[in-house]
């Protein structure tokens, strides 16, 4: 019988990754994992939802009603309590551009530089929705408490990993292995939520 297709809502090969490697830690067979570059274009509606909820839901019903396939897709962030909760959902693009990993990073270190260690608390956030084609949406939500260091550390990961070390690590994001990273990170924990789910789907 032929794989079961997945969309995930996205062209990052290391979030396709994550997912893959998920599905072989729990042994789901019977799923194949495809990408946004892998199907026919479709217009893409702008992340505009005030919550990361938001923003999961637009772009997983998005894929599944292009694609007619399951679709999964994730958006994530960090939340700074120092800064109320921000950057939030506009993580991606905190300095103005879209995806400027290192602008992101200086401005968020700026915005708290005079804010002592111990109150340098936040998480990074991950909300994953699953769509499937006969109208099925599970909402799951992942959470990775830790501390925002004083400058970049590591460098593995993406975003705002090289300043966020994580309450069970002794070293930041961005020095852990993708294998340690899986094991805590917020999106891990949000897709092993989904697993049940995702089980069913493989048959």
């Amino acid at each position: 019988m032929a794989d079961r297709q997945l969309l995930v809502a996205s062209r990052n090969a290391k979030k396709l990754a994550e997912l893959r490697r998920v599905l072989a830690e729990h042994d789901i067979a019977g799923i194949t994992i495809v990408g946004l570059d892998e199907i026919p274009p479709f217009p893409e509606a702008p992340e505009t939802g005030a919550t990361f909820a938001d923003n999961a839901l637009i772009k997983a019903r998005d894929g599944a009603k292009a694609s007619g396939l399951p679709c999964v897709a994730d958006d994530s962030g960090i939340e700074v309590d120092a800064l109320n909760g921000m950057p939030g959902v506009l993580s991606a693009r905190w300095s103005g551009r879209h995806g400027d990993d290192a602008a992101n990073t200086a401005l968020l270190l700026g915005q708290i530089a005079d804010v002592p260690e111990e109150r340098r608390t936040g998480r990074f956030v991950s909300v994953c929705a699953l769509v499937l084609p006969d109208g099925d949406e599970i909402v799951v939500r992942g959470e990775w408490p830790g501390v925002i260091v004083d400058a970049p550390r590591g460098g593995g990961g993406f975003g705002y990993d090289p300043v966020f070390l994580p309450d069970d690590a002794d070293r930041t994001s961005a020095e852990l292995t993708p294998a340690e990273k899986d094991a805590r990170s917020h999106r891990g924990r949000a897709l092993k939520q989904l697993v049940p789910a995702l089980r069913a789907l493989a048959g």
